[in-house]
């Protein structure tokens, strides 16, 4: 069984990508940790707690803070996933399930420390709560099993940003802390938009997905119409690209994935804001901001039918 804690901001793809880890039997959702982005970090717990609820999770709730580490704050993402996140489906106001007591990164350090070696983190939002974590106990870096980050954009297929011209949106939205994480001391492996840009899920496959699942079928039609809507006006899509779900998929198919490893840094200020670097050599220059950097890994590749494939099934077997 793969443990995750899952640091998110709820979030149509985030939802999906969600769902996918709880319909996996193989993965065992412990914590859902909440950041901003997508929508406001109120409207992103309160979204994490819905889902906790509605789809009967044991995961705890922990929420985590309202700002990135550079202090610049940006707005809510409320053009792609709708004013309330969940492209502006009706969500109860009152939610009646406990959150944890702990901020995030707290709740990240007492359940990593708690069961060292078991826990992957997957995160698929702006790294603001795990870059607390590491400052406040840099010890976990030895404790966590691997990190699998949805983020970052290195140039392959075509895809060098979505927010900027080479700026991802999540490590655009606190590249201090993206730089922090990717270069901690722990086993890193990056899904970027190389690879997200590279899957593509229909509207006629969410309608059949529609009809074919019981349990998040129609959900997952719902909530995603906003974001079909968004893709179609601003790409011309019949559908949308699947970001946040590769992360997940990697953790449980890595198979289908290339990956290849070398060192990153990210820039963070001026126009390249948000721009994650490779360096896929070894040879040490001059000057050599990542020579002493951990080599990460990086997803270059992704075969998109098998993912559609494996994702439908899984979401479609219960």
């Amino acid at each position: 069984m793969k443990k995750i804690i899952f640091d998110t901001d709820p979030g149509i793809d985030d939802a999906m990508a969600l769902l996918f880890a709880h319909a996996c039997k193989d993965i065992e959702v412990v914590g859902i940790t909440t950041t901003f982005g997508n929508a406001s970090i109120e409207n992103t717990t309160h979204n994490a707690l819905y889902l906790k609820q509605k789809f009967g999770m044991s995961a705890e709730v922990a929420k985590g803070v309202n700002i990135p580490l550079d202090q610049v704050k940006t707005e809510p993402a409320t053009l792609v996933h709708g004013e309330n996140g969940l492209g502006n489906i009706e969500i109860p106001k009152v939610i009646n399930t406990q959150i944890s007591p702990l901020i995030a990164h707290d709740y990240l350090i007492e359940t990593i420390k708690n069961q060292p070696g078991e826990i992957t983190l997957v995160a698929v939002g702006r790294l603001t709560n795990l870059a607390l974590a590491i400052q406040k106990s840099p010890e976990i870096c030895g404790l966590v099993k691997e990190v699998i980050i949805m983020g970052g954009a290195f140039g392959h297929n075509g895809h060098t940003g979505n927010l900027t011209p080479f700026a991802e949106a999540n490590v655009y939205g606190d590249p201090l802390a993206a730089d922090i994480v990717i270069n901690a001391d722990w086993p890193v492996t990056m899904i970027g938009l190389d690879v997200t840009q590279q899957t593509f899920m229909s509207n006629a496959y969410l309608e059949i997905m529609r009809t074919s699942s019981v349990k998040y079928g129609q959900f997952i039609y719902d909530i995603t119409r906003f974001y079909a809507n968004f893709y179609n006006d601003d790409l011309g899509l019949d559908g949308f690209y699947v970001h946040d779900s590769s992360a997940i998929m990697y953790l449980v198919a890595p198979e289908i994935f290339t990956t290849t490893q070398g060192r990153i840094r990210v820039i963070t200020d001026g126009p390249a804001k948000g721009h994650t670097l490779f360096k896929s050599s070894d040879r040490v220059f001059p000057i050599d901001e990542w020579a002493t950097r951990p080599k990460q890994t990086i997803a270059i590749n992704v075969e998109p039918q098998a993912f559609n494939q494996r994702y439908f099934d899984t979401i479609c077997s219960t």
